[in-house]
């Protein structure tokens, strides 16, 4: 009988499962893969992570590095090397997943889990016997999987989802993506970058839909200079496959029907809770019509013993949203008074320039009628990126109009994925825009932009504008 059991060993199960531990409860963890860490670990965030920084350097060393004084002959992609580096990154990853485990005595189990009843899991394995283990409490955290459209058939090969774009071993010709969103212009700009002609097909009228209006502008613009085609507001409404041409066909804005032809085509117009072989109604879990395990405030479902934590419930499909949620749980459990601020966790997109957000968009503070003011501060007004010619993006802050509460920020630009903590500190702690202001900033750096935009939403009276 253990005291948890986790479902799960992405960001959050794992998380939760060391949090348990560490306060003391029996834990084990059941991952349906031969390796640790999720999709984020595996196929999600951090090979992803890895092939932008690749793609990067190569497109610095193509076009800016000769500005600086470093001429360069016979500049290639090799991109079975870029994928064997991203491979050996992942394994780094999973096999420091797995010794987190043994150092707090976690035990690992491999197969896929099912519920028996609210109490008893069990383990089907692809090879061995199956066994069924019991645990005072569960929490469910078997994540998401990529979604598509019902008339798209992915054969993996030319027409694939992010997990198969990951491996891809060729600079593609021209790769039309699906989907506007985090995931569709991250891979994007990696294959850009290395040469590829990128096509984007969003049915909605911006970029990153979710954020804020003026950061998918902001990005749409940089995005521009790596030659990336855009066609927003277009519907698709077929992908066919001949050899190894792949056709799309959407329909513009004024009805009219276009046709793109490229030789891949990655699908990435969101992910969906995966719940597949769960069993959850054995336990008396409920899931809902959009297939997510239906949770309530304390993410307890319908079984007073069970949780369940990240992308599988209601919320945005972030990994550091599902390992708060996972330290949640494990908190409450023992009887402690966690408290997570879905408000202020933050959102980022890990193109160059970066963007990053955190609190209310400009278009929620206006639905909700809340009175702010805003202050802008853009990053070719800064020393520190002009010294490295990161010169797109800006940062946004939005404040109460009569309290001067920072309620919103955000941005695009150099390192925003790392600048945005700054934000999110501020607003745990509820500072003014002009708290921020009054803080010294080092000297040249990309975080004084923070600073300038916080003191043009103050009076508007930003120094180096």
């Amino acid at each position: 009988m253990y005291d948890l059991i986790v479902i799960g060993s992405g960001p959050g199960g794992y998380v939760a499962a060391i949090r348990a531990a560490q306060l003391g409860l029996k834990t084990a963890i059941i991952e349906k893969y031969p390796t640790l860490g999720g999709t984020c670990l595996n196929v999600g965030c951090i090979p992803s992570k890895a092939l932008l920084d690749s793609s990067e350097h190569f497109h610095n060393a193509e076009h800016t590095f000769k500005g600086h004084g470093i001429d360069l002959k016979g500049l290639a992609v090799n991109m079975k090397q870029m994928i064997a580096r991203k491979e050996e990154v992942v394994k780094q990853n999973v096999d420091g997943i797995q010794y987190l485990m043994k150092k707090n005595k976690i035990d690992v189990f491999q197969g896929l889990g099912s519920f028996v009843d609210k109490n008893t899991v069990k383990i089907s394995k692809e090879k061995g016997k199956d066994e069924e283990i019991s645990g005072k409490h569960i929490i469910i955290a078997t994540g998401s999987k990529p979604a598509t459209l019902p008339f798209i058939k992915l054969d993996k090969e030319r027409i694939f989802t992010s997990t198969e774009a990951l491996t891809l071993k060729e600079v593609p010709k021209h790769m039309i993506v699906i989907g506007g969103g985090v995931i569709g212009l991250e891979l994007g700009s990696v294959f850009a970058r290395v040469g590829a002609k990128v096509s984007v097909v969003e049915f909605m009228d911006s970029l990153i839909p979710t954020m804020d209006r003026s950061m998918g502008k902001e990005l749409q613009k940089s995005m521009k200079k790596l030659g990336v085609e855009f066609y927003l507001k277009h519907k698709v409404t077929g992908v066919e496959r001949k050899g190894k041409e792949v056709t799309v066909t959407a329909d513009s804005p004024k009805g009219e029907s276009i046709s793109l032809k490229g030789d891949y085509v990655l699908v990435s117009i969101g992910r969906r809770p995966y719940t597949e072989g769960l069993n959850a109604e054995a336990a008396g879990v409920k899931i809902n019509d959009k297939g997510q395990v239906e949770v309530d405030d304390h993410l307890r479902t319908d079984a007073d013993n069970i949780y369940a934590i990240g992308d599988v419930i209601r919320g945005a499909m972030l990994a550091h949203k599902a390992e708060e949620e996972g330290v949640f749980v494990a908190e409450q459990i023992v009887g402690q008074k966690p408290h997570v601020n879905y408000l202020l966790i933050p959102n980022v997109v890990y193109t160059w320039p970066e963007v990053a957000a955190v609190g209310y968009t400009e278009e929620q503070l206006k639905e909700k009628g809340i009175k702010y003011k805003t202050g802008k501060f853009p990053f070719m007004a800064s020393g520190r990126a002009r010294a490295s010619g990161d010169l797109d993006g800006l940062v946004k802050v939005m404040a109460d109009a009569e309290t001067d509460e920072i309620l919103g920020v955000h941005m695009v630009g150099p390192r925003a994925a790392d600048m945005i903590a700054e934000a999110v500190v501020a607003m745990e702690f509820r500072a003014s825009a002009e708290d921020i202001a009054r803080m010294s900033h080092a000297h040249p750096t990309y975080t004084e932009v923070f600073r300038e935009a916080c003191l043009a939403a103050t009076d508007n009276r930003a120094l180096h504008m």
